[in-house]
């Protein structure tokens, strides 16, 4: 594994006054004779100015840039100060899967029928096993009603049961504003959405199947001889895909409770998901006790990272293929696609630069991937914390990009 501790810093956690980098300036990277310098002495010059901007004297950053291939910190600036990661936490909640879970792992929704038929009556419960599947949707649901009807059923003279006991019964993460725009934390969803009781008897309605309506919550291991009718799936890939590229938070906190559910307890906590993520920290090479991890999407007011740790479950990941596999193609690129779309177009950075976007209110951060022109691999962590204007931030970010990429 690689040994950050034993590396030599190239830069000094504090960088010599400068002047302010203009908003005009073509990112503030070149300076006189930039060109006949090696490339990670160029990129030292170009960071140092870049971090000398006012905008720091009031608020916080977490900087490293780690050449993969050198196996050498190239430049880092307050690396280890503990920030909010934003929705860069959802890399630590996807590595921590895919190390635990693997990169075949499946979403599963399975419908059960308990009791006999006759005279196409259903005479018992219908159960619903949830998976927590944030991508379960109209196709599923439609065959949810087709394989009834198919099984000779056009009514329902018992209950529809749900067994939603793969998580918690909290519908709200730990340290969530009241103001965030969050779904509900289901077990069963529509289309990501709290939606799925209404949704399932609209289909068996349009089915012609006929129920009382009524809904219970019970466990399919207290059935009695319930015969499995049909599973949906998502794969762990199509998921990882808007969690990452579009920073879904459902879709994230959908994959954070599968970790603590691998426990087969009943209802099992938030916590048991996030004891799993900070225990990972461990196989980083770092003490979990200098983080603070309380949910997978990084909305929480409680996370706690640093640009050090994003930058070795980075590197942890780029050394296994059974993860990187599946993270790298999951990670929006620069001004193509996800949350870099529009960002670092017309540069050196753009499809170059793969990497995750976090947002929460006063802090921006961004991790990923790049390629030095030299054809080095790099791993990179930036964390812009009290930020009173959000593009500021995503400016200096842009820069740093430029910075690592262009000759």
């Amino acid at each position: 594994m690689v040994s950050m501790a034993q590396v030599t810093v190239l830069a000094p956690d504090s960088v010599a006054p400068a002047d302010s980098v203009d908003a005009s300036d073509s990112v503030g990277i070149q300076q006189a004779g930039d060109s006949l310098l090696p490339w990670n002495v160029r990129v030292c010059h170009r960071l140092e100015k870049l971090t000398a901007d006012p905008m720091f004297e009031t608020s916080q950053l977490g900087l490293c840039i780690y050449d993969i291939t050198a196996d050498s910190i190239v430049w880092q600036k307050g690396m280890r100060q503990t920030l909010r990661p934003a929705s860069c936490e959802k890399l630590l909640t996807a590595i921590t899967a895919l190390q635990r879970l693997g990169g075949s792992y499946r979403f599963e929704t399975t419908l059960y029928a308990e009791g006999e038929i006759t005279d196409s009556v259903l005479h018992g419960n219908i159960y619903i096993r949830g998976g927590m599947d944030p991508l379960f949707g109209h196709d599923d649901m439609r065959a949810f009603a087709s394989t009834i009807r198919e099984a000779g059923i056009d009514s329902i003279a018992g209950e529809i049961r749900l067994d939603v006991s793969v998580k918690d019964t909290l519908t709200w993460g730990k340290g969530w504003c009241w103001d965030d725009d969050m779904t509900p934390l289901r077990a069963l969803l529509y289309n990501g959405k709290d939606r799925f009781r209404p949704e399932f008897l609209h289909a068996l309605s349009e089915m012609g199947i006929g129920t009382t309506g009524c809904f219970a919550v019970s466990r399919i291991e207290d059935a009695v001889n319930p015969r499995s009718l049909v599973t949906r799936y998502h794969t762990i890939d199509q998921v990882l895909m808007p969690m990452l590229k579009e920073s879904d938070n459902t879709c994230a906190e959908a994959l954070f409770y599968q970790l603590g559910a691998q426990d087969k307890r009943s209802y099992p906590s938030s916590s048991l998901s996030a004891a799993k993520v900070s225990a990972m920290t461990e196989r980083y090479g770092l003490d979990p006790s200098r983080y603070s991890v309380v949910d997978g999407s990084g909305v929480s007011l409680y996370n706690y990272a640093s640009a050090e740790l994003l930058v070795r479950a980075l590197l942890y990941a780029r050394q296994r293929s059974n993860i990187y596999g599946h993270l790298y193609p999951s990670l929006p690129v620069a001004g193509e696609d996800g949350t870099l779309r529009s960002r670092m177009r017309g540069t050196g950075a753009q499809y170059n630069v793969h990497a995750k976007t976090g947002t929460v209110e006063g802090v921006i951060t961004l991790a990923g991937y790049a390629m030095s022109p030299e054809g080095h691999e790099l791993a990179f962590a930036i964390m812009n914390q009290g930020v009173l204007h959000a593009r500021n931030a995503r400016r200096f970010q842009d820069r740093v990009c430029r910075a690592i990429t262009e000759k």
